[in-house]
């Protein structure tokens, strides 16, 4: 299921996949460029996240706890590139850090901060993928009750208007001393959805604290701070990423653009092939197992143009087979990565290729023996070159 929130909105989406009961990942994206995942099972919302916070969030709400230091006291969890913060959450409930109870307190606070942002989105697009569930499961919560809960605030949320404009803009004492008890973080630097985190409420409760204290004249809301874009630290260096899984495709988008990259993510092979070579990546990110055209194709393909003879191909797959090692060499592929691969491994074998700005040479030889015999090499290991 798949389309633009013009033809359907958020509220109509939710309840389809309530009602059918479905088990997969939302994806929604707005116009702005903000993405959002819901993981679903059986119909009940299990976790929701705005992959661009990287981990801030979850800081955000260990602060509240007084726990500021418990991320680095575990070990990072490897659990999926696209559920980074969801594995740390695992990863504090398994050392003791965080009890049961308060786990899941954090995983429904971020389910909610997610709707809210959503659920007022007119512009966009949404993509659902079905599959298996997020594991492990921590919770589940049913999705009517929550909805009609945000809804409401969202309705009253509009009354704020125009003094309060956004969860992210920050309040400031306005008078001094008059209010005491909160100079510490109502600072012009600390947005309203910290303020939530920090004090385990609604963004709609704080707002509506600080809309008293806006009237009263007491408090006074920072303009919004418009997006500020940071130069790429690899300036002239391009990654295309080519997965029929859309979550996989926007994980790789974020972490390797967080990081300085150009990157595009494509999510259907054909439309691909034509893209690759007009957009002329340092490096693509290829899985393997794809519908119409698969990875050892397109790798295939990519090699017989000169430009792409020595960029650096890394296939991406499910499995962590001999058999497939050795296709993947013989069509060409620099590397192969395994998946699920965790944020730091994924980081290491692009700046690995992309520091070198070459292929290696085993990859090249391979690909070139391959088509001199023509493919014997692998009817040798009984795999079809076709």
């Amino acid at each position: 299921m798949q389309g633009t929130l013009k033809e359907i909105d958020v509220t109509s989406i939710l309840r389809l996949i309530e009602l059918g009961q479905r088990t997969g990942e939302l994806l929604i994206e707005s116009n702005t460029g903000r993405s959002w995942f819901v993981f679903f099972v059986n119909g009940e919302i299990t976790y929701a996240t705005d992959p661009t916070s990287n981990l801030n969030r979850l800081r955000d709400y260990l602060h509240g706890l007084n726990l500021d230091s418990a991320l680095e006291q575990v070990l990072t969890a490897k659990l999926g590139i696209n559920v980074i913060e969801y594995g740390q959450i695992w990863a504090l409930l398994e050392s003791q850090v965080l009890s049961p109870k308060q786990a899941k307190a954090i995983i429904r606070a971020m389910i909610v901060e997610v709707l809210f942002d959503i659920l007022s989105l007119h512009e966009g697009n949404f993509v659902f993928e079905l599959g298996a569930s997020l594991a492990p499961q921590l919770t589940t919560i049913k999705l009517s009750p929550l909805l009609k809960q945000i809804t409401i605030e969202l309705q009253a949320w509009y009354r704020f208007y125009p003094y309060i404009q956004s969860p992210d803009q920050c309040p400031a004492i306005a008078i001094d001393g008059a209010l005491p008890k909160l100079n510490q973080w109502v600072n012009g630097k600390t947005s309203l959805r910290q303020l939530a985190r920090y004090g385990n409420q609604s963004i709609f409760a704080i707002a509506k604290n600080m809309y008293t204290g806006i009237l009263s004249g007491a408090v006074a809301m920072a303009p919004l701070a418009l997006p500020v874009t940071t130069k790429p630290r690899h300036e002239a260096l391009r990654i295309i990423c080519i997965d029929d899984s859309v979550t996989i495709c926007r994980a790789v988008e974020y972490i390797l653009h967080n990081n300085g990259y150009q990157v595009t993510a494509i999510s259907n092979p054909i439309k691909a092939l034509s893209l690759v070579f007009q957009l002329k990546p340092d490096l693509i990110l290829c899985d393997i197992a794809m519908p119409d055209l698969d990875g050892y194709e397109l790798c295939g393909m990519f090699r017989k143009s000169s430009y792409f003879a020595r960029k650096p191909i890394i296939m991406l797959t499910g499995k962590d087979g001999f058999i497939d090692r050795v296709k993947a060499r013989m069509v060409g592929a620099t590397e192969y990565l395994t998946k699920p691969f965790g944020e730091k491994e994924l980081l290491m074998m692009v700046e690995k290729y992309l520091a070198n700005s070459h292929i290696n040479s085993e990859g090249i030889a391979a690909f070139e023996s391959y088509h001199e015999n023509d493919g014997s090499n692998l009817d040798i290991l009984g795999i079809s070159s076709s």
